[in-house]
């Protein structure tokens, strides 16, 4: 007889992993939004540091990171938690919220995480479409809570849509949740919004003890191989949830040590968000000469609906003969898109002129 597993194996789904990584360095990575520019020489020194040390296990309760987020954002240190990414805090949360007869509530295409969490609980995915303009329809997720949902995620910047909603709207839709639902608003795109202060959500904390802010140190930070996310919290009994349900020593102490270091450089946060914007605009002024529609970014990547007719697969493969990666729509939730990162000057040009040859 064959082994058997659990009957959560079965319902979870493959998650889209990019391609690229054993490709040749000269190679546009603009896949998987990651920072082009890697971290600074102060944080590669902290993790340095600490990699002296890593005989001896981190604290577990990783009182300093916590501490610095705090001293940043504002919040509480026991109403922040932090992990291996913000992909381990999502799949926490699952295990400490839902279960079996629960519902869970987001808008779809979104982030590609999102389907694990039901099939890994045995809860009930309850998926809104996104309006016309690739945004979450708040109004329809209200309508979709009922009294068996536990949880509702909102993806504000949406990936891979890029799009965002203003906080006011985001602020009346979670006025309308009742407050024995979790609700959790995934910001890890937020720094590179221009429509609100990338800081002004941290406020519905204190009205909202049902309200968690998931932020990471992967994208605008430069930090996506060290692994460290970040979930600020309306209330402490959400941090106690988690440390519950998850193994002791989640960040490894190479990964604590250049988050607590990234955090003393918001100017060169600033700086990476002022040319991640100029490369929006590079990378938008070029698919306007190409007559490509795209979404309205608030993130550091790009939604572009191909021309209809066009192969979609046939283009993404052309351009990694070009040494272009970009994902495709079709692995995120919609075919006939495609989802690219803005990255250097240099790099965002290479995909224009491949773009251009594969569609004209």
């Amino acid at each position: 007889m064959p082994v058997e597993f659990s009957a959560s194996v079965a319902r979870l789904p493959d998650y889209p992993v990019a391609g690229g990584y054993s490709l040749p360095e000269d190679v546009a990575l603009l896949a998987s939004n990651e920072s082009p520019w890697g971290p600074l020489p102060q944080v590669i020194e902290a993790a340095m540091r600490a990699v002296q040390r890593a005989n001896r296990y981190p604290d577990p309760s990783y009182w300093d990171l916590r501490s610095a987020l705090s001293e940043r954002y504002g919040v509480a240190p026991t109403q922040i938690a932090v992990g291996n990414g913000s992909v381990d805090i999502l799949l926490a949360f699952a295990s400490a919220v839902l279960e079996p007869g629960t519902e869970l509530v987001y808008a779809w295409p979104s982030f590609s995480v999102y389907p694990h969490l039901p099939a890994a609980s045995g809860a009930t995915a309850v998926t809104v479409p996104l309006d016309a303009d690739h945004m979450h329809d708040l109004d329809a997720m209200a309508a979709a809570i009922g009294v068996r949902t536990r949880l509702v995620i909102v993806c504000n910047p949406n990936n891979p849509t890029s799009t965002a909603l203003p906080l006011d709207r985001i602020a009346a839709f979670v006025e309308q949740v009742p407050d024995h639902v979790t609700v959790i608003l995934d910001e890890a795109y937020c720094e590179f919004s221009q429509l609100d202060d990338p800081d002004a959500s941290i406020e519905l904390l204190d009205r909202h003890q049902n309200l968690v802010l998931l932020r990471t140190f992967s994208k605008v930070y430069g930090l996506a191989a060290m692994r460290v996310g970040f979930a600020l919290c309306g209330s402490e009994a959400f941090v106690k949830a988690l440390h519950q349900v998850r193994q002791p020593f989640l960040v490894n102490a190479a990964a604590n040590a250049a988050a607590i270091e990234a955090l003393r450089h918001q100017d060169a946060v600033r700086d990476r968000v002022v040319k991640t914007l100029a490369g929006r605009r590079e990378v938008e002024q070029g698919l306007e000469a190409l007559g490509i529609g795209f979404a309205t970014s608030q993130a550091n990547f790009a939604w572009l609906q191909l021309p209809a007719g066009t192969a979609e697969a046939g283009v993404v493969a052309g351009l990694q003969e070009r040494g272009v990666l970009v994902r495709q729509g079709a692995a995120l939730g919609q075919e006939g898109a495609l989802r690219v990162t803005y990255g250097t000057s240099e790099q965002n040009a290479r995909f224009l002129v491949a773009l251009g040859e594969l569609v004209a």
